[in-house]
Parts: C-alpha cells; structure tokens; sequence
C-alpha cells in the first residue's frame, strides 16, 4: 500500500493522495458517522469498543465506492474524527487511516458490495434481541405491531449461532437481497438502509419489535391466551407497499442526503 501524501481532517474536503488515487476526506460524512455513533449509544445498544457503522461514499476511481468506518479498539460511544478511516469495499484497503477495522467490517463490506442500493450498514449488540433468541427455538420475529413490516419492508434473516458470517462472508450472497435486517443468533444485530438514517430507523424498529414479542408472550402467558401478530399475507402486503407509506410521493429518504 502506498503513502499518503496528505492526511489532515482540517478542512471539508481534505484531499488525500494514495499512489495516484485522490480520495477526499469529507468532514461531513466522518460527523453524521459520529453523530449516528452517538446516537446508537445512547439507546443502550453498545457496551464496549464492538459494534460498527459503515457509510458509502460514490468514488469515481472505486466501482463500489469508498466507506467510512471507525478503526478497531475504540468504541462508537469514544469515537473523535481521528478515529474515522476510510477503506476501500471488496479489499478493505486503508485508503485514510494507519490502524486497521475490526473484523466485523469484513461483514459490512460485504453488504455494501452485493446490495448497490445500500449506503449504510448499523451492526450493534441489543440485549433483548440476543437473550430473545437464546431463550428458544426461534427462526423468525414475528410482527406484532403495524409500524414493523412498513419501516423494514423485508422479513428480518435469522443466522444460527455456528455461521460466523463476520470471519466468513460466504453465505452472506445466498440471503442478502432478501432482507434488509441481519440477526445473529447470540451475536447481535446488522440492520441495511439507503442512508445511514434509515438504517438507524430500521434499527430502532427492529428491536422494538423484539421488545413487544417479548411482551406480548409475557402478557398472554399471564392470562392464559395467546399472543395474536400479524399474518404472513398482512405482512407481506405491508412489506409491498412499504415505500409508499414510509415514503410518499415528494418526500425524502428520512431527511437525510446520501
């Protein structure tokens, strides 16, 4: 890997030269990184340095693009601009940057190249989520609620406990554009958006779905009923007609600009 020529956080758009590459450093992609970081801690997603956000940049250079990432060791909760590389996607390249990603990044690089219409990928490690499906023989999150199916617009895919699809990205491909949820059973949570936006919306739903299934159990346990969720055709209906609901005609994604 080449030097960098010129490495500083100091301006907007802070040109840095890597062989006979120019990758800009865009000072407001690295902030929405550490506001959303921000953001995911304070929900009580994220208890140590584990748990990433990765966001798409449109390179002319890169087919792919570029993304930014925190380096591994520091968490989102700590995370300053110094913090912030940015790597190529199918090489994990360090473009801006000296200390490397985790390896959970491997998985975010995947995502990113299989699925051109995502831009942001939000993995965490929700405690309801991962005690959820460790309680039982659990393959699915059912909807309870009329918010869920809409704000996801495709089921969640469970991954067992024996795929580790963070060292082994492999059968990513085979589920991949299917969802835009990933759960790891025992793991944690990876959630898809076209912006990192809606990738933390789809994040907050998710695992408030979780909390009312775990509710709705509870309580219909207590009264010796039975919980009642949404249909496969209700949810299926809503996941077609997700983006006329979440999104109608005129308005942004979220607010937020790629």
């Amino acid at each position: 890997m080449g030097e960098f020529r010129e490495a500083t956080c100091q301006t907007p758009h802070s040109v840095i030269e890597l062989d006979e590459v120019s990758v800009d450093f865009q000072l407001d992609v690295a902030e929405r990184l550490i506001k959303y970081g921000r953001m995911v801690v304070a929900r009580g997603y994220i208890h140590n340095s584990l748990g990433n956000i990765a966001i798409r940049v449109p390179h002319p250079t890169f087919p792919h693009g570029v993304v930014y990432a925190k380096h591994a060791g520091v968490s989102l909760e700590e995370m300053e601009l110094e913090h912030v590389v940015i790597t190529d996607i199918p090489t994990d390249r360090l473009l801006h940057g000296t200390v490397p990603t985790s390896v959970g990044h491997q998985l975010n690089r995947e995502i990113l190249r299989l699925r051109p219409d995502i831009n942001a990928v939000i993995h965490v490690h929700h405690d309801e989520t991962i005690a959820h499906f460790a309680a039982g023989q659990i393959n699915e999150v059912k909807a309870v609620s009329l918010e869920y199916p809409y704000v996801m617009a495709k089921p969640a895919h469970v991954v067992p406990s024996h795929l580790d699809v963070e060292t082994d990205v492999g059968p990513i491909k085979n589920f991949i554009q299917d969802t835009n949820a990933v759960i790891m059973v025992r793991h944690g949570i990876t959630t898809l958006g076209r912006n990192v936006s809606e990738a933390y919306h789809r994040l907050n739903s998710l695992t408030s779905e979780v909390r009312r299934i775990v509710t709705t159990e509870l309580l219909a346990a207590a009264r010796g009923t039975e919980g009642k969720f949404l249909t496969d055709d209700e949810v299926r209906w809503m996941h077609e007609h997700a983006e006329d609901v979440i999104y109608p005609e005129g308005s942004a994604v979220f607010g937020e600009d790629l």
